[in-house]
């Protein structure tokens, strides 16, 4: 019997419609290679909608996607419901792949969700998910982990901005700490383009990486996932912008284009696999990850992690869809077999709760240890 696989992409997000190409790419291949797909997305409003019908992209043009039924992801699979909100259907799942680019999908909130469900995630768990969507907290551990990046400071306010003595020197890159897919990130060449940078990059999120834009800069991108027992990279591939950062235009409307492999020298290439080697490792990571680099005045920088990339970097990481299917069914039966191995594992119970009365709990303020 076919595995049923939830595929979920959507989400709260600004990346909503980014993430509806690539969940339709990914449940498109993975019903062609034989398994039973279970497409489920999430709305920018939150309303989770589930059914075979929502694998197909034209679906998304205007609301129609609103007539499908609502659903739930719970007890190790979704929960279907009619019109009046009542349970109409339960599908099991074996496993699911998380395809939501950005906000709380990509951000650790779905990795949460599947496991609350007990459901295994073929994707990047929850640490990983968090820690890569804040770009301070991945400076912070990549500065830990020994990984070069470049120079930055993070601020909260607009008024921060007004002490540029605390920022490295011109030119600068403003990027909103939690946003991808270059939404919101400006080159500024002086204060008063940083002033306006940040005020626009504060319309979207909460805080900004303010960092040393590096001059004649190369873009190098590395995907990996884990599988077998080792992490396996991709060759390395150049993100050629069509200006002087790689925009949102770049990467999705056609502005910019790519070299696969990068011409770049054997020991660049081997030292970017290395450093994705390392990190992914050291951090115990999961699912298709994408390490974005940058070459500047000899020096290879890690720039930033994405543990949901832009279709699933399919095109890193196989030569066309029909062989990403051996990808994506590899990340699969690595959940399941990373599932199993945690549900072999001896949950305590203390017993505690036997010899504590209701009567000494009601009233009391607090517990002592």
């Amino acid at each position: 019997m076919a595995k049923n696989v939830i595929v979920v992409f959507g989400g709260v997000s600004n990346e909503n419609e980014v993430s509806v190409i690539t969940g339709t790419m990914a449940a498109n291949i993975l019903k062609n290679g034989g398994l039973t797909v279970i497409p489920v997305y999430i709305a920018q409003d939150g309303t989770t909608y589930c059914s075979p019908s929502l694998a197909d992209v034209s679906v998304f043009k205007g609301d129609n996607f609103r007539r499908f039924p609502k659903a739930l992801i719970a007890n190790g699979g979704v929960y279907l419901f009619n019109k009046k909100g009542k349970m109409k259907k339960f599908v099991k799942a074996d496993a699911a792949l998380n395809c939501c680019h950005g906000g709380t999908g990509e951000g650790g909130a779905v990795s949460g969700l599947f496991q609350t469900a007990d459901i295994p995630l073929a994707s990047a768990g929850i640490f990983e998910s968090s820690l890569f969507m804040d770009k301070y907290l991945t400076k912070l551990i990549l500065s830990a982990l020994g990984v070069k990046t470049a120079e930055y400071t993070y601020i909260k306010t607009r008024e921060e901005v007004d002490c540029p003595h605390n920022m490295p020197q011109f030119p600068l890159i403003v990027k909103p700490v939690t946003l991808g897919s270059s939404i919101g990130v400006e080159k500024a060449n002086n204060l008063k383009e940083l002033q306006s940078a940040v005020e626009t990059a504060l319309i979207y999120d909460s805080a900004v990486i303010v960092e040393k834009y590096l001059e004649n800069r190369r873009e190098i991108n590395c995907a990996a996932y884990f599988y077998g027992g080792e992490v396996v990279t991709s060759e390395c591939e150049e993100a050629i912008s069509g200006g002087e950062i790689l925009s949102f235009e770049d990467k999705y409307q056609g502005g910019g284009k790519s070299v696969l492999p990068a011409d770049i020298p054997t020991d660049t290439a081997k030292l970017i696999k290395d450093t994705t080697r390392k990190v992914y490792s050291d951090l115990n990571m999961r699912g298709i990850v994408r390490f974005d680099y940058i070459i500047s005045g000899g020096e290879v920088y890690l720039s930033e992690v994405n543990t949901v990339p832009g279709s699933l970097s399919y095109y890193l990481l196989s030569s066309g869809f029909k062989d990403f299917f051996a990808v994506l069914n590899a990340v699969i039966e690595q959940a399941e077999e990373d599932f199993h191995f945690a549900k072999s594992k001896k949950l305590l119970h203390t017993g505690i709760l036997e010899n504590i009365s209701s009567r000494s709990i009601k009233g009391s303020k607090h517990l002592e240890n």
